[in-house]
């Protein structure tokens, strides 16, 4: 087993040169939700859940973004009820939320 079952990682990154990026999309708003609703929730912590800040992704045209692992499925979102979506289905229950899922072809 590993030391948490899932992490979900958002890209915080903002770029200097004014530069697409996730910061300029409320990408601090959707961690700091996410990891509320986590501790809300009592989903965080070892064997379990654990939200981390990251810096760029490199998949910054579908910003904001966040990928949760052992998974690996990457996500785009808008809202807080996105991230809600993310973490009642996919960190609670491990189903992807079809609907947010990144295309494979989206990068920087």
């Amino acid at each position: 087993m590993s030391y948490f079952e899932r992490h979900i990682f958002f890209c915080l990154n903002e770029r200097e040169s004014g530069e697409n990026s996730c910061a300029q999309h409320g990408a601090q708003q959707g961690f700091d939700h996410c990891k509320a609703r986590v501790r809300d929730l009592g989903l965080g912590g070892p064997g379990a859940v654990r939200v981390n800040k990251a810096g760029c992704l490199d998949r910054c045209a579908g910003g904001p973004v966040a990928v949760v692992y052992p998974e690996a499925v990457w996500y785009s979102y808008v809202d807080n009820a996105d991230i809600d979506e993310i973490v009642d289905k996919h960190l609670k229950h491990g189903q992807v939320v079809e609907r947010l899922v990144l295309p494979n072809n989206v990068g920087r």
